[in-house]
């Protein structure tokens, strides 16, 4: 569903997934740098809306996915990954219970399929499941913005709320009047990959397993019960260490272009050891992406990213897994 803010003048439709959004409206340094310092806020209403009301969700959704949610408190925000049986991501949740409901959002385009499998695992519990992704829209705002709807912690300094989708051209127009701008998604892209999180998606293919994301700490509970997936979630982590890690580009500068997402990334002598997921310009460490490589790929040898001559820095350590430390080293996105 097109947003009502890519009528707003300037508005540049971004690529896929996100072609419903705006990439930026017209200033995409000057955007950001409002982002960064909290004079901006983001539309991100094409990704997918999911509510889970019922007096058994907490416990049916435990079961089901990789983070401990017995316990959730109402306002608390997590996040959470579905798993398939041999460990593989397929869908990647932000949840927040508001205590009648377990309210999650979700990458463009995956609600209906998340919602049909999360329908077929019901039974016979109290629980239902409504892909709302047409009534509803999530968008990124200054800390301490009011806004009805469940709150979740997003990039530094901002907070991403779920709102009615008729509201959005009202809240975008308060926030305007308030002296907060629009800013596309270039401007929030930047911004999260120079926080290092990876976006289900983009910087994960069929294969990706939590170990190699760095999402063991955010979004997988290590000592809960069974669930999908678990078997090898445990393997990784007592025994072994998973084939490739996420790193961070500091791409060259000189050269004119981006690499394109799935571009090959190699290490001198041509042999290709990953992919590019994400990458974007920011405004003050200059064109930046993540890339997925082999876990044995040296930590300081100079990459090329789709030809882009690229130096790295450790996101997952390749010491991740048999019961190592997980270290990632998040760098905060500076302040303008």
């Amino acid at each position: 569903m097109e947003s009502p803010l890519l009528q707003v003048p300037g508005a540049v439709p971004a690529d896929a997934p996100d072609q419903e959004i705006a990439a930026h409206y017209g200033e995409p340094t000057a955007e950001q740098r409002a982002l960064e310092s909290g004079r901006a806020f983001v539309d991100r209403s094409d990704r997918g809306v999911v509510r889970v009301p019922g007096p058994d969700r907490l416990s049916w959704l435990h079961s089901l996915l990789s983070q401990h949610l017995e316990r959730l408190r109402p306002g608390e925000a997590t996040q959470a990954l579905l798993l398939s049986p041999n460990g593989h991501i397929e869908h990647h949740l932000h949840l927040v219970d508001d205590g009648e409901a377990v309210w999650a959002h979700v990458e463009p385009g995956t609600a209906p399929a998340l919602t049909e499998f999360l329908d077929r695992m019901r039974f016979l519990l109290r629980v239902e499941v409504e892909d709302i992704s047409d009534s509803y829209a999530v968008v990124t705002v200054p800390e301490g913005t009011e806004a009805e709807g469940p709150a979740f912690p997003d990039l530094a300094g901002t907070t991403t709320r779920i709102v009615r989708r008729d509201a959005l051209p009202g809240l975008a127009e308060r926030l305007r009047s308030a002296g907060v701008r629009p800013a596309g998604l270039w401007a929030y892209e930047a911004l999260r990959i120079a926080e290092h999180r990876p976006r289900f998606g983009l910087d994960t293919d069929h294969r990706s397993i939590p170990h190699e994301m760095g999402w063991i700490e955010e979004a997988v509970h290590l000592e809960k019960g069974c669930y999908r997936g678990q078997e090898t979630v445990a393997r990784v982590h007592n025994l072994g260490r998973p084939p490739r890690r996420l790193v961070f580009l500091h791409l060259d500068g000189s050269v004119d272009r981006l690499p394109a997402h799935g571009d090959p990334v190699d290490i001198p002598g041509g042999r290709t050891v990953g992919f590019v997921g994400s990458a974007a310009r920011h405004h003050e460490l200059g064109p930046i992406a993540l890339a997925l490589v082999k876990r044995t790929v040296p930590v300081d040898v100079e990459l090329l990213a789709g030809g882009v001559a690229a130096a790295q820095e450790v996101v997952v350590s390749p010491d991740t897994g048999a019961n190592a430390k997980i270290e990632l080293r998040r760098q905060a996105a500076h302040r303008g």
